[in-house]
């Protein structure tokens, strides 16, 4: 049914995958876009293949099912599914669940994105605020001029300030 939707859906290379053994070697080997599973009763089994298969690069994933066991819609989410969709496999309600599947991956992927980069950003914060009080401390200066000095150095060496702060930090490691 799956396939027949999609073919009335559009232009699609459609890869089909009966055997559930080794799923995860079978999607990375076909790269695909787009993951779409039906299956009648998820198995824990075929959640872990599935999150093996979506490690290395993630990517949307729709599964049909017949029914959910407890747990394992929560447990198909914590695998990657970005859709699970019970008792509803409908030819023309493939595209919209397909749809919603990439756009709510792709919300989760910014997001993602956006919490490493704060993450990077607070950890480069520490490590500038300990090199500032290196230098107050080397220095006898207040805050702002060790941010001042920070900063100069860093633009006389073309690098950005947190990587100068790591070097100075990492430097006093050294000789402590």
């Amino acid at each position: 049914m799956i396939v027949d939707g999609l073919r009335g859906a559009g232009n699609f290379d459609i890869q089909v995958i009966s055997e559930p053994s080794g799923l995860a070697r079978q999607i990375q080997v076909r790269d695909p876009d787009v993951v779409l599973i039906d299956i009648a009763n998820p198995s824990r089994d075929v959640l872990e293949e599935l999150t093996l298969a979506s490690g290395p690069k993630e990517r949307p994933v729709a599964m049909f099912t017949d029914r959910s066991g407890a747990g394992l819609s929560a447990a198909a989410v914590e695998a990657g599914v970005s859709a699970y969709v019970v008792d509803g496999l409908q030819p023309a309600r493939l595209k919209p669940v397909l749809d919603a599947a990439i756009a709510r991956f792709r919300l989760f992927q910014r997001m993602r994105t956006e919490l490493a980069e704060a993450k990077r950003a607070l950890e480069e914060r520490k490590v500038i605020d300990r090199a500032k009080g290196m230098v107050m401390k080397a220095r006898g200066i207040g805050e702002d001029e060790a941010y001042a000095l920070l900063r100069k150095a860093a633009m006389d060496q073309n690098k950005r300030v947190a990587e100068v702060a790591q070097a100075l930090v990492t430097a006093a490691g050294l000789l402590a």
